[in-house]
């Protein structure tokens, strides 16, 4: 341990919050200023800067509120503060101990206020819900009337106090661009945001009705512009248009309002404080970053792990960088769940969860390494401070995600990991570059691959990810493929994010697979080129709060297989698991005997080239920049690789559920 980490230990068992730069540690409880900032260094890496002065990232705690105001209700036992200590002041003071011990330096949502923890916060105002913005009239006068109203009253509780970081106006707002098309489709005409829905269409179309129709199917007997205003029933996405564009223009122009106006409500609320935007939820809609963009200091943004060994995608960071112009980003919950639990959750959804208590701390720690490497990052908050009750909380969601159990335990290995994890960060981040660590020696390692673990723990990923694929223009990164070799063949996996709207899109028989999500992989492995799709073909309805997606795997180009139907892919076999929709996660292999060779050995070299398309062909990505069908019907451009030795990796994480 170094002395700087030492002397923090020591400030923190003296009760002082564990403000942490390189060099000093910010005395809140004196200093004269309440306004914190972001800056980069000279190396390109982000941070905070404190009131103080003083280089900071943020590593918080969730829900750091001592829990529920009873300890037993509805058959169930609630972790609740009254159990442990025999006051609230109490029970302060023993957290803030514990979490200085575990290495944290702050907390985040949903966290008692800065008179009571003293810990440096960012808080979330639910400015947008509370003012009713969302799914009711934006663009309504009233609603910026209400948003301007409310902010004081939500900032009270934090306004002047140096503990107070920045806030965020809402949680997981999420702009699910179909489900905001189709819900101000319905709306009467004396909707201010019908209205407007309305005028941006007949603009987008040159009020040509007809080109209009080409790519949406109005209501029946619709037939007018006056009359698409006047109906309340929905209006759909037709298969095989371009209706997308006009979708995501859509979501730009309300997303545009929606950060307009909380940044004006809140600077004028609290002109010192930093403003977050509303904490992205494990996925982002292109056209809202871009206007959320404009108005916040730093993009926040939720985030589920991609594999139960911590790794962490690199295309979601990429894009994010891309599309806000370099803003910091703040990871503001991500959490690790075990099936093995002194709980009794169940972990009864999608979120990350791994089998055992070693294999959860192991993966938490890893996650807050990953996390610091990236130089745009100056904070993570996990979450949360503790476990829901046994059968859940009201809403249902029932998962171990706690630094300590019910009834106030702490989990010693998850805690121990995560200290010595987030007492390297300060040093890891320092250090972090920009460079992705992709393949750069167009060398595929050999790996044994599982194809029904529904995990991606047992891949070499950073030997076997291809470096970024290029995206079609305008557009950023959505997602990223890995390739590595073995007797059975080869095998491709890709993490990546696009969101479906069952709502938007109406299409008779089967779904048409010219608007699926796919991978389309060209391989020349020395007997000829062999192409072959992996789509994605999402439900009719949706059952659960995400989509639970079918795939198909088809023989040759993706266009014959739209145009002529599927055929299969001889043994070729693919398994999704990225349950969690918009996140697309799925892995497949293809046997040598497909690409028309015996299983070859290491130094063999082959040909190839990937592509990916995302859902109404709304844009591409290619190893080599090209749009997919001209790119991948040339296999004289296609990248050489050379079949590698085995790599070292970490032993696969067993029992992990998809997510």
């Amino acid at each position: 341990m170094t002395p700087f980490f030492r002397r923090l230990l020591i400030v923190a068992a003296m009760g002082v919050p564990l403000a942490q730069s390189p060099a000093t540690a910010c005395d809140f409880a004196t200093v004269k200023s309440d306004r914190w900032s972001t800056e980069r260094d000279n190396n390109g890496v982000a941070w905070f800067r404190t009131p103080c002065g003083d280089r900071f990232y943020s590593l918080g705690v969730n829900v750091v509120d001592g829990g529920y105001p009873w300890r037993e209700r509805d058959g169930k036992v609630w972790y609740s503060w009254k159990a442990f200590d025999p006051s609230l002041a109490a029970w302060i003071a023993r957290v803030r101990q514990r979490l200085a011990d575990w290495g944290f330096d702050s907390v985040g949502g949903w966290s008692l206020p800065p008179a009571q923890l003293h810990e440096p916060m960012i808080v979330n105002l639910e400015l947008g819900r509370l003012a009713r913005f969302h799914w009711f009239d934006p663009f309504d006068p009233a609603t910026e009337r209400r948003m301007m109203a409310l902010a004081p009253k939500l900032v009270a509780p934090y306004k002047g106090s140096p503990y107070r970081i920045g806030y965020f106006s809402d949680n997981e707002v999420g702009w699910w661009a179909g489900a905001l098309f189709v819900f101000y489709s319905a709306k009467p005409a004396d909707n201010f945001t019908k209205q407007r829905w309305v005028r941006m269409l007949r603009a987008h179309y040159g009020d040509d009705w007809r080109r209009f129709t080409t790519d949406f199917i109005p209501p029946d007997g619709v037939t007018s512009w006056d009359a698409l205003l006047r109906t309340t029933q929905y209006t759909h996405m037709r298969p095989g248009g371009h209706g997308i564009a006009a979708v995501r223009e859509w979501t730009g122009i309300v997303a545009e309002r929606y950060y307009a106006l909380a940044e004006k409500a809140i600077r004028a609320a609290d002109p010192d404080a930093l403003y977050f935007g509303d904490r992205l939820p494990i996925y982002y809609d292109p056209a809202a970053v871009r206007a959320e963009a404009r108005h916040v200091d730093a993009i926040a943004a939720n985030y589920n792990p991609d594999s139960g060994d911590g790794w962490i995608a690199h295309y979601f960071w990429d894009g994010l960088e891309k599309l806000s112009g370099g803003k910091p980003v703040v990871v503001t919950e991500w959490f690790f769940a075990a099936n093995h639990n002194r709980t009794g959750n169940k972990n009864n959804g999608h979120l990350m969860t791994v089998e055992t208590q070693d294999e959860r701390a192991r993966g938490a720690a890893a996650v807050t390494e990953s996390f610091a490497a990236f130089p745009e990052i100056v904070g993570t908050h996990w979450f949360q401070l503790y476990d829901h009750p046994k059968g859940g909380r009201e809403d249902g969601e029932d998962y171990d995600f706690g630094l300590v159990d019910i009834n106030d335990r702490p989990y010693e290995r998850l805690t121990a990991a995560l200290a010595e994890a987030n007492r390297r960060v300060p040093e890891l981040h320092a250090a972090a570059k920009t460079p992705l660590a992709a393949m750069q020696n167009s060398q595929l390692p050999h790996a044994d691959i599982s194809l029904t673990d529904h995990s991606i723990a047992d891949w070499p990923k950073p030997a076997s990810l291809l470096p970024p694929l290029i995206p079609s223009p305008g557009a950023v990164d959505f997602g990223e493929i890995y390739l590595s070799w073995g007797e059975a063949g080869l095998n491709l996996a890709t993490i990546g994010q696009d969101y479906y709207d069952v709502d938007l899109f109406r299409y008779d028989g089967a779904f048409p697979l010219g608007d699926a999500y796919r991978v389309e992989l060209g391989v020349d492995a020395g007997a000829g080129p062999k192409r072959l799709t992996l789509f994605f073909i999402p439900p009719r309805t949706k059952v659960k709060d995400y989509l639970e997606m079918k795939w198909v795997v088809c023989a040759g180009a993706a266009e014959e297989a739209i145009e002529h139907g599927c055929r299969p892919a001889g043994d070729t076999q693919a398994t999704y698991f990225g349950a969690d929709q918009p996140r697309v996660t799925a892995e497949m292999t293809i046997p040598w005997s497909y690409l028309g060779i015996q299983p070859p050995i290491a130094g063999a070299s082959l040909k190839a080239e990937v592509a990916m398309t995302s859902w109404h062909n709304d844009r591409w990505m290619s190893l080599s920049g090209k749009p997919p069908e001209p790119d991948m019907a040339d296999p004289s451009g296609w990248h050489a690789f050379t079949l590698g030795d085995g790599v070292a990796v970490s032993p696969p994480v067993t029992g992990e559920k998809p997510g």
